[in-house]
């Protein structure tokens, strides 16, 4: 791992022995290309397959990629949790193991931060975003349901909270995370409404972006444990002690901004 990369790049892995491979190719190409100091983490989140290997596998001839292990299966935002606070990068980011938002639109999300800006978020839900494939009508559904949801009990404003491509300053990914204590697929909302909490403006991002089958989230199970986490979440689960802030408006970002 790197000391101080200008990026560090997370992705949650579990049981993604399959398509990890051509993830880390891709991936290895993009960054190769940029100009600055990076560092990449691959976080097995408790595979029952090849993932951690592969990903080994290809950490042997790139220096710039590490392999975590979690001992047992603990939930996205648990894999999530320790690779960014595993990160040296003063930006640092998580992707999905699908590349569904590719990393190619990361330079449009980093481009938001600063000032009182400290997290940028790919978004589905704007006017804007470049849908090239779209999930099947029925997650499609459940997704906005869940975002209406999310908005009316917890993080009005927010079009997308789950859309996996993220960006944070280093400040952000610690205040953030470290508290961290919805550890499966709701975590994204505690994440940014921790932002809030912490005076921050969150940037949503219109973006390219393609479905992927082969879905980590189960349409029954893991529904129902989100619709719990928000509730937990607007009862108080995740409230801060709040610094010091002037008012703030989140900016939601068109493709067409600086």
């Amino acid at each position: 791992m790197r000391q101080g990369a200008d990026l560090s790049i997370v992705i949650p892995a579990y049981n993604e022995a399959l398509r990890l491979p051509r993830t880390l190719e891709r991936a290895h190409e993009y960054l190769n290309a940029t100009a600055e100091q990076y560092e990449v983490i691959v976080v097995d989140d408790g595979s029952t397959d090849e993932t951690a290997a592969k990903a080994e596998l290809h950490a042997r001839r790139w220096p710039e990629l590490s392999v975590v292990e979690l001992p047992a299966n603990a939930g996205k935002g648990a894999a999530i949790r320790e690779g960014m606070l595993r990160a040296s990068g003063a930006t640092r980011a998580f992707s999905d193991a699908d590349l569904s938002a590719p990393l190619d639109e990361l330079p449009r999300l980093r481009a938001k931060l600063g000032g009182n800006c400290h997290v940028a978020i790919a978004s589905r839900g704007l006017p804007e975003s470049n849908i090239e494939i779209r999930q099947p009508r029925r997650r499609e559904y459940a997704g906005r349901t869940y975002n209406r949801l999310l908005r009316l009990l917890v993080l009005p404003g927010i079009r997308d909270s789950q859309c996996g491509l993220k960006v944070f300053t280093a400040e952000a990914a610690v205040a953030c995370f470290e508290p961290l204590r919805t550890m499966r697929f709701g975590f994204d909302a505690e994440v940014l409404l921790r932002a809030r909490q912490l005076g921050w403006s969150v940037a949503e991002v219109p973006v390219r972006w393609h479905h992927v089958e082969e879905s980590r989230v189960s349409g029954g199970r893991d529904a129902a444990r989100m619709l719990l986490d928000l509730l937990a979440l607007r009862f108080g689960r995740a409230r801060v002690r709040v610094r010091p802030a002037s008012p703030v408006t989140d900016r939601v970002t068109s493709a067409s901004d600086p």
